[in-house]
């Protein structure tokens, strides 16, 4: 199974994504397909039977265009052309006043004036209308081009709306040629230009604040820089990002940025890491440190090696998560696409029961077709497929902007809904930098060499707990010895062969699981309520160690856990540590609700049970050990340094550990929804109270509409829509 992001051009409203999204579903070898209007990309997942060439060729029978796989440092922003409305703006005003003059009692201009020149009249209007088809050429050939493909959308409506007015006005035109000058009061062309106008006019606008709501991720983009100095033979040479390769020794001063993802080989510095992670304190770095491309080089000289470039930087990762989570549908997304998919087959009934209507009731084919055309341009889907995607980008963009990574957009939905929270301890609510704190020692070895043996099974793992055994044997100068049959049991140790011993390190349940004669419970309730986590060395059958690991607590973990309970929110421990350890904890930050002693798969369970109650629960861990729960829980949320974002397995990363993130989320979520709602509701308000004046059904009491009144009240609904959602970025 792959995956890719595609760019597609020529969508305009929510009917165009929908039909894209249909056909490449339907398409031979696609398993699924989701198109993001906003950001004109389609996430399409499809099998090993066809290739990029095949996708592309899905995108061009849809009838739009294909522009390429997707590439965050080719998405520029888009020249928007102000000189042609400018130029046409000024032509409108000239052929209003030419059509409207006599009928408002201004001064007319004899040679074009309606009663005394009505062909001259009827041949200026005609020719000032040119301009505005030739300008409005692409919106025509859209239009009825999805029209023949039964794929009508916002620019099928328009363009019978524009061609049908101006071919019976250029009708009348001929009429009136030929002597039946009656038919000046059935000249139309200025509707077909105004509304072409308007229509360019709000595109022009809806597309400059467009690229707005992608400004986040762009700044993301740019923060990498274009050149880098590699080191060669002891000379240093600028080169472009491209021609770096992996393994080359990059150097970088004070003042540049760091180029690409790598580790330090040489010297120390500190490094402003905001814009990746989201923290504005300086990190030290010195050697075998990573160091992430965009990170700013404050003040020592260092050289490192690139590790990861191009597609696999983190930056580059970073992105594609934000650019996928937009293409993703959360459920509401899904209730606007549907309604739109039917919104403009429903419009064409309406606007062709509306003229039948007006024509069998009045006989006035000229009355009949002016509503028939207001209905078509007034009805603007545009507004609501506009209304989730545009605050969905925007709202990823700000996660992404604070160092909160979402991977998929109904995480933003379902964020604020969220009444539990299950947070593990250690490395999560601690800072999982646990030391070494007290050592009971039972057999005939030295504290050093005891640990030397502890400390070479924990180098076979990735735990926090082995981290603090690895540093203090870093601390001690200790050589660490060969680890053989090396094996992680869950939820109670590690076990291996060092030389011809047997070695297990772990807690309680090891020895239990042993059967293994404990005699050190005292030295255990010494260490344990003290806060340590206990870890029982086993050599060939012996318990001939107890050691007491501590960790520290997260500086801003109960400010979290005292904000989540004013919200309401039930929080929940949930460790594999001992109880009396996890009450100190719980204590420490006011979490009342501990699951301790709990296995990894108990945690699943304890998860589950929690949904199966109705509960909606968030999980925090540590993205490693904890990743069956995440993927259980409804919404799972890891802290790490994010510099593995491929490899992490929950919905939502926090790139610099920093736990309020998961204040801000639900923050965001819940804005992000209200702003959707409110753009639903002003979209639908919008086709509920203007199609009824489109139609005349409130016509007798003096309102009604024309033409191009209706086409700047369309234009008006779609800013509506993006303004509100650019509130989001406050």
């Amino acid at each position: 199974m792959n995956k890719i992001i595609l760019k597609i051009g020529g969508m305009t409203c929510s009917a165009c994504s929908n039909h894209v999204e249909k056909h490449l579903k339907n398409s031979k070898g696609v398993i699924d397909a989701s198109v993001n209007l906003v950001m004109a990309t389609a996430l399409v997942t499809y099998d090993d039977s066809i290739n990029i060439n095949d996708l592309a060729n899905y995108v061009k029978t849809s009838g739009y265009e294909y522009l390429g796989i997707y590439n965050e440092k080719q998405e520029e922003k888009k020249e928007h052309h102000l000189k042609p409305i400018i130029l046409l703006s000024i032509l409108a005003i000239i052929l209003m006043y030419i059509s409207m003059a006599e009928m408002l009692k201004m001064p007319t201009i004899k040679y074009f004036c309606m009663k005394e020149n009505p062909l001259n009249y009827a041949i200026c209007l005609f020719i000032l209308t040119i301009p505005f088809l030739i300008y409005g050429f692409d919106i025509l050939k859209k239009g009825l081009r999805n029209l023949f493909s039964l794929a009508p959308n916002m620019d099928t409506l328009v363009s019978i709306g524009v061609l049908a007015s101006f071919l019976y006005s250029t009708f009348s035109l001929i009429m009136i040629v030929v002597g039946k000058t009656h038919y000046v009061h059935n000249l139309y062309f200025e509707s077909s230009a105004i509304v072409l106008l308007f229509i360019k006019i709000g595109r022009f606008l809806e597309s400059k604040n467009r690229e707005k709501t992608k400004s986040a991720i762009q700044e993301l983009v740019k923060i990498t820089p274009l050149k880098a100095n590699l080191k060669v033979d002891g000379d240093i040479k600028e080169v472009t990002i491209d021609e770096v390769k992996k393994g080359d020794i990059l150097v970088c001063k004070p003042g540049d940025k760091i180029a690409v993802d790598g580790i330090i080989t040489s010297g120390t510095t500190y490094l402003d890491e905001t814009f990746i992670t989201g923290e504005s304190i300086p990190s030290k770095k010195t050697i075998n440190d990573k160091v992430i491309a965009g990170s700013l080089n404050l003040d020592g000289y260092i050289e490192y090696k690139a590790i990861k470039i191009g597609k696999d930087s983190t930056i580059s990762q970073i992105v594609n998560l934000v650019v996928e989570a937009t293409n993703t549908k959360a459920p509401i997304a899904q209730i606007a696409d549907k309604i739109s998919s039917y919104f403009v087959p429903t419009i064409l009934l309406i606007a062709l029961l509306t003229f039948l209507g007006y024509l069998i009731f009045t006989h006035n084919f000229s009355a009949s077709l002016i509503h028939f055309v207001t209905v078509l341009v007034v009805a603007c889907p545009c507004a609501l497929g506009l209304a989730t995607p545009l605050a969905i980008v925007v709202s990823e963009g700000l996660c992404a902007k604070k160092g909160i990574l979402v991977k998929l957009s109904v995480t933003l939905e379902n964020a604020h809904k969220v009444n539990t929270i299950v947070f593990d301890k250690t490395g999560t609510l601690t800072y999982g930098n646990l030391k070494i704190a007290k050592i009971f020692n039972y057999s005939k070895l030295s504290n050093e060499e005891l640990i030397t043996k502890v400390a070479s099974l924990e180098s076979c793992s990735s735990h926090p707990i082995a981290t603090s055994f690895t540093n203090y044997a870093k601390e001690k100068n200790l050589e660490l010895i060969k680890v053989t049959n090396f094996k992680n049991m869950a939820g109670l140790g590690l076990s291996g062969k060092i030389k011809n011993e047997n070695i297990y390190a772990g807690n309680q349940k090891l020895v239990n699981k042993l059967k293994i004669k404990n005699d050190y419970l005292k030295d255990e309730a010494t260490l344990t309520k003290d806060g340590n986590t206990i870890i029982y060395v086993i050599i060939n059958n012996e318990i001939v160690g107890v050691i007491g690991v501590k960790d520290i607590l997260r500086i801003n973990a109960k400010k979290v856990v005292e904000n989540l309970l004013k919200l309401h929110k039930n929080v929940v421990m949930l460790t594999g540590d001992n109880e009396h350890t996890a009450k100190i904890i719980a204590e420490k930050v006011g979490i009342k609700n501990i699951q301790a002693e709990v296995m990894p798969h108990e945690k699943t369970n304890y998860i589950k049970q929690l949904i199966k109650e109705g509960k909606t629960v968030m999980m925090v861990g540590d993205g490693i050990n904890d990743a069956p729960s995440l993927a259980t829980a409804d919404i799972g949320i890891s802290v790490n340094s994010g510099t593995d974002i491929a490899a992490d397995s929950s919905d939502v990363i926090l790139m610099n550990d920093d736990l309020e993130k998961i204040i801000s989320l639900i923050n965001i979520s819940k804005r992000t929804i209200k702003i959707i709602k409110q753009n639903l509701f002003w979209a639908f308000f919008y086709n509920i109270l203007m199609i009824p004046l489109a139609i005349g059904i409130i016509k007798p009491f003096g309102l009604s509409l024309n033409p191009m009144i209706a086409s700047l009240a369309m234009t008006i609904s779609s800013l509506t829509v993006v303004l509100n959602s650019l509130r989001l970025r406050k």
